[in-house]
């Protein structure tokens, strides 16, 4: 006969264990990199000592790598957030301009992809909508990994984009717009009460490529609480019911942090200041033309290689605003 509170005891055990591991690999990394650091050095003491400035590129190499994972290392200890270790579910939507933001919100979608591919997390794409002519209307997706909402929190809100529109026969420049919502991946059951009568449940045939991203069955779930007008859908599922079941876990997370937050500042803290999809409200611009640069309007931290962050080499912005959130948003980084 199980005793009372077995599965809170069990539950516990696990989670102390996952503790346990994320502090062992932090000491791992910590060890690498004191290592790293000291065989820099006896390379450095071997040049000096034979004389040898062919070592010269060999200890570049080595501080290079050391700087990066010294960085990362450093990083880390800025994700000290209730919800930063938790995986991520990051919803993007076009907003203003038409074709062109969808195209733009594609685009988004693949510099994600690509970055948590880089990380080595792994992406679940949750509900898929296609725009009327190309590009992502929405898309949801789940990323998971340790420490995933801690990094992309900083991705939420409007992203600007121009550039010379390839859907405008007469080459002219164009500004689209996509705005990022991130939410934190909370896995256990949250002990959330709601009330049947305040939810709206519709169901829709799945859209999108099918196979690579849903199942195009008519299993789609969309769920509207009323009372928040928080809306949450999947389509991803093979069923009906795996689909809805998935959907309350989204809502109930939702619901969770507005219950657990007191006020409006730290509800703006966890998910971010909520802004209209369009000019004047952009987190960061991306232009394309006539010169190339990404730049983030809250940190000033830019780069000249519009390509590699289209790539996933989002690491810069993300590194900064962490930063600037320790320092309580008042200085430039």
């Amino acid at each position: 006969m199980e005793q009372p509170g077995f599965w809170d005891n069990v539950e516990a055990s696990q989670n102390i264990m996952k503790e346990l591991n994320s502090l062992k690999l932090v000491i791992e990394k910590y060890n690498k990199l004191h290592t790293g650091y000291e065989d820099i050095i006896t390379m450095i003491e071997l040049g000096y000592e034979e004389n040898d400035e062919s070592i010269l590129e060999d200890i570049r190499t080595e501080l290079e790598e050391f700087r990066n994972a010294f960085e990362e290392l450093r990083i880390n200890t800025l994700l000290s957030g209730e919800y930063d270790k938790c995986g991520a579910i990051l919803t993007l939507h076009a907003g203003a301009g038409g074709t062109e933001s969808c195209d733009w919100t594609s685009m988004l979608y693949r510099m994600y992809q690509r970055w948590a591919e880089k990380k080595g997390f792994s992406v679940e794409v949750l509900d898929y909508l296609d725009g009327d002519e190309a590009g992502i209307k929405s898309i949801t997706m789940q990323i998971n990994g340790e420490n995933v909402y801690g990094y992309l929190k900083s991705e939420h809100g409007v992203h600007r984009l121009v550039r010379i529109s390839p859907f405008n026969a007469a080459g002219k420049r164009q500004t689209s717009f996509s705005s990022c919502d991130i939410m934190p991946d909370i896995e256990e059951d949250l002990d959330i009460e709601i009330n049947e009568d305040d939810l709206r449940v519709d169901t829709y045939r799945s859209s999108g490529a099918g196979g690579q991203h849903v199942n195009k069955t008519s299993s789609a779930i969309r769920i509207t609480h009323i009372p928040t007008g928080i809306v949450v859908q999947c389509q991803n599922e093979r069923s009906q019911l795996q689909n809805k079941n998935k959907a309350m876990q989204m809502l109930k997370a939702k619901l969770y942090i507005m219950k657990q937050e007191e006020n409006a500042d730290k509800v703006s803290d966890i998910r971010g200041e909520v802004k209209e999809n369009g000019f004047g409200n952009q987190i960061r611009s991306y232009v394309m033309q006539p010169y190339t640069m990404v730049k983030d309007h809250r940190t000033n931290a830019e780069s000249g290689n519009v390509g590699n962050v289209l790539d996933g080499g989002i690491d810069i912005f993300i590194n900064a605003y962490l930063k600037w959130l320790s320092i309580g948003n008042k200085e430039e980084v």
